[in-house]
Order: structure tokens, then sequence, then C-alpha cells
């Protein structure tokens, strides 16, 4: 009998987007394509129904004596929990927050209560502002900013280049899982002992890398890892894993009457309760999708990484078709990875920019088709800026998700080709 690991794992596509109502709208005639991804991804209605059931039946502050209270309490017990199987980690490292740019701004300010000028922290230029601007917040204490260089020709990070500029005096070094921008995949595991290696803290921004592969916080020994919940088919919501002993000894900016217990020490004020029911669900949808595409797979966190060994093998033959059919149109460069062998270097969002077309021009008709895509910056500003786009409108950005179809992608590339 084949083991778990054995059990090949794949996407009924039908049961996939049968889960998501939005699928189903059309556009002046055209059936809707969601490759806006990179900027919110569409929900389940499994997440729908936990939102408003909640809203429907336990509404209540955290603290009462009374049913409806103790509900909602078990209720965000039970979200921690499920978030934990979802990166790996126990429950009381699992903080809520409302996005990640919040997140982290309050643990670069908890954090900033230990630098002193002349401390370091090493950013880099490929990643999305909130993980640059947050810690350039501390450059008023006195703390430096080194910035680590990129691969222009491939969008990669320059590993050799961060090497030299984490040193003795870096405390931080804050880099993320993948690109929003260009979808390049960063050797975190390597940036978080390199870290390590000259005692300093390694923070990941995995916004944009979640919903795209499996995320084991134990196994990568980052010492923080923040992700959104609305880019993996969640609700408007962001979650920070942070190691225990870090969230016990940091002291977070908080009111007096909150508590000192870890994690709620961290979130400030009243949650958002009926979004967490929702990061609940999504996390539940994973582990179903873990199970209809191997139904062999047994607890959650096992279904969970089943699910995303079918996620990626989808994608990674949408990414392959989308690429092979945008290299060859006229004008079009694509910034990134582009050979097919290293594709598992990236996740499925492709930048381009077409000679002769604005990326506003190009995702507006394309809007006019049904197809959904973002164009600009999307406040990757540091990589716009350095490969010299953000004064002409940025890239044009094409984000796949599990839940797209062959189909939808040769739309675009044909929509693509009669625009240009």
């Amino acid at each position: 009998m084949a083991t778990q690991a054995e059990v090949p794992t794949s996407l009924d596509l039908t049961w996939v987007r049968s889960q998501f109502p939005s699928l189903s709208q059309t556009v002046n005639g055209h059936p809707a394509i969601f490759l806006d991804g990179p900027g919110g991804t569409q929900v389940p209605q499994r997440v729908i129904d936990a939102i408003s059931g909640y809203l429907a039946s336990n509404n209540a502050n955290t603290g009462g004596a009374y049913l409806t209270s103790r509900n909602t309490e078990s209720m965000i017990a039970g979200a921690r929990s499920a978030m934990a199987d979802f990166l790996g980690c126990d429950s009381d490292e699992i903080v809520f927050g409302p996005n990640m740019t919040t997140l982290t701004f309050a643990m670069s300010r908890a954090l900033g209560r230990e630098l002193k000028a002349g401390d370091e922290v090493v950013l880099t230029h490929m990643d999305h502002d909130a993980n640059v601007s947050c810690w350039r917040t501390l450059e008023e204490r006195g703390v430096a900013i080194r910035m680590a260089e990129i691969h222009e020709q491939d969008c990669t990070l320059d590993l050799e280049d961060l090497a030299r500029k984490i040193t003795n005096k870096t405390k931080v070094v804050a880099v993320g899982y993948a690109s929003n921008g260009v979808g390049t995949i960063n050797d975190v595991k390597r940036v978080v002992q390199m870290a390590h290696r000259q005692g300093a803290l390694a923070y990941i921004d995995a916004v944009h890398y979640a919903p795209h592969g499996s995320i084991d916080v134990r196994a990568l020994d980052c010492d923080f890892l923040v992700c959104s919940t609305y880019k993996f088919f969640g609700p408007h919501m962001a979650v920070l894993y942070g190691k225990r002993e870090h969230l016990k000894r940091l002291q977070p900016y908080k009111l007096r009457a909150n508590t000192n217990a870890i994690p709620n020490c961290w979130e400030w004020g009243t949650l958002n309760h009926e979004c967490i029911a929702g990061i609940a669900a999504c996390v539940e949808y994973f582990a179903a999708l873990g199970r209809q595409a191997n139904p062999s797979a047994g607890g959650r966190r096992h279904a969970i990484l089943a699910a995303f060994e079918g996620i990626q093998k989808h994608e990674r033959e949408l990414l392959t078709t989308l690429v092979r059919g945008l290299l060859p149109i006229r004008g079009l460069k694509l910034y990134g990875i582009a050979d097919p062998k290293r594709f598992p270097e990236r996740c499925p969002t492709v930048a381009v920019r077409i000679e002769g077309h604005t990326p506003l021009h190009l995702a507006t008709e394309l809007g006019k088709r049904g197809i959904f895509t973002w164009d600009g910056n999307y406040y990757a500003l540091n990589l716009t800026e350095r490969l010299d786009v953000e004064k002409d409108g940025g890239f044009l950005r094409i984000g796949l998700a599990h839940y797209n179809t062959m189909e939808e992608v040769e739309r675009l590339l044909t929509a693509l080709r009669e625009t240009v």
C-alpha cells in the first residue's frame, strides 16, 4: 500500500471552483477571470457562511460571563489552533491583527525599544514597502538601514550581497518569502541562517507566498513570520507568528487594561471577531481541499500539506502555459524568472510590460473583457524604482491562483495579442 507521501495529489477543479461563488460573475457578457489574486483572492462559501453565522448567532465581546461571549472566546481559540496548523507552530504563538502593515509596525516599534544608535537593520530592494518603511521608522532612533541588492536580469535576491551586509551590528533581517511584484521565491531558510549566525532576528513577510506553498516556521527557524489571510482565500485580516520566547520578552505598546499574557498582549483593542471566524473557515477550506486531492491525508496539518502539493502542481502547469504564450508577444518584456526549469524558484505571479502600451491601458482593456489584472507598483515601490519602471506606470501583473483554469489562461493570452 502506498504511504501518504507517495499518493499523488491532484485538484478536482470542478469542486474547487464550485466553492467560490464569485467565480460565476460576468462582465460585458464575458465570464469574469480573476487574475488579481496577489492583491486579494476570492473567498469560498464556507468563509462567507462563517462570518455571517458568527454575526447572526454569537456576536459578542470577550470576557463576559454569558453564552455568546464564551462562544466567541472558544471560536478565537479555535482559529488560533487552525492558523497554528497552517504555519506549523503552537496556538499561543499566533497573533491576529487588521493587516500585515499594522502588525509589522507594532513589532518594529517593540523591537525598537531594544535598539540603539549604530545598530543596523537589513532589508531588501525586492520587498513590499510594508516590510521596508515599517523598519525605516527606526532611523529616528539612530538605527542604520542597509539594503540588499537584487540581480536585475532575473529579479532574484543577491544573497552574496545580503551576506556581506549582515554583520555583528545587525539586529534584524527583514525579507519577503516571495516577491509580490515579480513572483520570485527567496531562500528564506538560508537568510534565517545568515541572520542567526550574526545574532540577528529574522522577520519573514510571507504575504505573497502563503497562497502558493506550505509554510513550516519550525523548519525555517524564523523568529517572526507574517501573512495576510485575504491573500489566501480568507477575510481582510493578518496573522503574525512569533517565537514564544520573543513574544514574552519583548514589550508591546499596549493599553494598561490589556493583559500581559501572550499572544493577547500583542492584539490591540477589540478584534474583528467575525473575520477571525472566517479565518478558521479558510484554514478548513485548505484541509478539505487537501482531502479532496489526497483522500489518505490524515489530520488537519497533513491535509493542508496535501492541498499545497495539488496547488503547486496545478499552478505550475498554468504558469508554464502562461509564460510560453507571453514571451512571443511583440514588444513584451517579462520581469523575473522565465526558464521553466527554474519555476520552483517562483510563484505564478507574472509582471510584464509591452512596448507602446502602458500597464494601466492594458489592465483597462483586459478589464473590459472581464479579465481582472493589476497595474502599477502594488507597493513593491523599491523594486519598481530599482528596475526603472515606476515613472512609466510600473508593471502589468498577472496573478494565477489554484481556482484558475487553462481556458482562462488562453483567454488572457488571446486578449493580450488582440490588444497589442
